[in-house]
């Protein structure tokens, strides 16, 4: 059996055995990978073109779309080339280079989740010091305390996997290099249990991050209820709603893929589990931020009326029914690409 040192390249799982059904993989994938492109692209676009957009909150969210942006890109482009041209093969350095990458932006992203619960922490239950607080230096410290965080996470994870002994060959039982495939090479068990230590750290990092979530959201649920205003408690709910839905969706998927039961595992179930957590987020966390947020989805919609004007096309809406239609329209164009 080959050895960490003699193994120049690792064979991913193959998708598909037929030509055909291996280019119908590349075009649903080009396709997730596209939407994921335009969603983040957009959020990306409207937060840094606006003005209005330039709050605590969506600078933060400006960092969340550039990440997910950065994690489908790790993973899936390699997964439509195989796919394409009909290969396995990935690199020792590649597969390092495509963990590390993932890791620090997966990681950065659940830090940069845990920073936004403070953000809608101090907004609604401290309103009064919010520009104190958060002001334009304590947010970009805090994104680089949590870009920062996750580069050292990343390279004291990578390191520790890829210094193990490989000995049960150069198959990797996923569409991507992912951390448990990669220990299932090992030599013997100890080498795989000697990992442990730095799984036991993630997974106690990310219960130290959820429940900072949690407890933030119980003050904050605490301060709207209390609150004199139907209309006040409506607005503090929409602001913190998206958050919460997508904090649900990273952590359950995340757990679930560290918790599941070895008796539980398959190449299919592990598969499923791979998507969920690492393609499903990035195309679903834009949808998620601009379905409740009216200012964001005013952005996006001066977005497109951008090129729209330069076609010479005029919007008119001048009677109530005609702005309920360009509002109906308006919606509807925002979630096309520009042309």
């Amino acid at each position: 059996m080959p050895n960490s040192s003699s193994i120049s390249e690792f064979l991913l799982l193959a998708l598909a055995d037929t030509r055909q059904l291996q280019l119908l993989h590349f075009w649903l994938l080009l396709g997730i990978y596209l939407a994921a492109l335009l969603g983040n692209g957009l959020i990306s676009t409207a937060v840094a073109c606006d003005h209005r957009l330039h709050t605590p909150m969506y600078f933060f969210l400006l960092n969340l779309a550039l990440l997910d942006l950065g994690c489908i890109s790790t993973t899936l482009p390699k997964a439509m080339a195989n796919a394409l041209w009909g290969t396995r093969a990935i690199s020792y350095a590649g597969c390092a280079a495509q963990v590390f990458f993932f890791l620090f932006l997966f990681s950065t992203e659940y830090y940069l989740l845990t920073i936004m619960s403070y953000d809608r922490y101090v907004a609604i239950c401290k309103p009064l010091h919010y520009r104190t607080l958060l002001g334009s230096r304590a947010c970009a410290t805090m994104a680089a305390a949590a870009w920062g965080s996750g580069i050292l996470y990343s390279l004291m994870h990578t390191v520790s996997t890829f210094s193990i002994p490989l000995c049960q060959g150069n198959v990797i039982n996923q569409f991507f290099c992912e951390i448990p495939q990669i220990l299932k090479l090992s030599c013997s068990e100890s080498d795989y249990l000697s990992e442990a230590g730095i799984i036991d750290f993630s997974l106690s990092l990310i219960f130290g991050c959820f429940v900072f979530i949690v407890v933030s959201y119980v003050q904050i649920f605490r301060a709207v209820l209390r609150m004199p205003s139907e209309q006040g408690r409506h607005k503090a709910f929409s602001t913190c709603l998206p958050h919460i839905f997508v904090v649900s969706l990273f952590v359950s998927t995340l757990l679930f893929a560290c918790l599941k039961p070895h008796s539980l595992s398959s190449t299919s179930l592990d598969l499923v589990v791979a998507v969920l957590y690492s393609v499903v987020p990035p195309i679903v966390n834009p949808l998620i931020y601009s379905m409740r947020n009216q200012e964001l989805r005013d952005a996006l919609r001066k977005l497109w009326k951008i090129p729209m004007a330069s076609r010479g096309i005029q919007w008119q809406c001048g009677s109530r029914q005609e702005q309920a239609m360009c509002t109906n329209v308006s919606e509807f164009v925002s979630l096309l690409p520009p042309p």
